[in-house]
């Protein structure tokens, strides 16, 4: 696990000098065909998109989190509507 604050940046020149020699898989455990055959692939769900209408304030504030601003508000669109399916009392 990283520092707090430490960028993944710091490392990647160490990784890169490593040879596969240099890994240490001893924690893995082997895969056999088993693993294969039970395996699923999950495609991510199909988005559609739509036009929205939304508070400018509320835009910039996702846009000012960064990258990937729409996944995260769609996250919570998505967390709201399990939310009432569950019967919760969302705002």
């Amino acid at each position: 696990m990283r520092a707090k604050g430490k960028s993944i940046k710091s490392d990647l020149k160490r990784l890169d000098a490593m040879s596969d020699g240099d890994i240490d898989y001893s924690d893995i455990p082997p895969l056999d065909d088993s693993f294969f055959t039970k395996a699923v692939v999950e495609w991510p769900k199909k988005k559609e998109t739509v036009t929205i209408r939304i508070d400018k304030d509320v835009l910039h504030w996702f846009r000012a989190q960064g990258r990937g601003y729409q996944t995260r508000v769609n996250r919570l669109l998505r967390a709201f509507m399990e939310a009432k399916k569950r019967g919760g009392k969302a705002a």
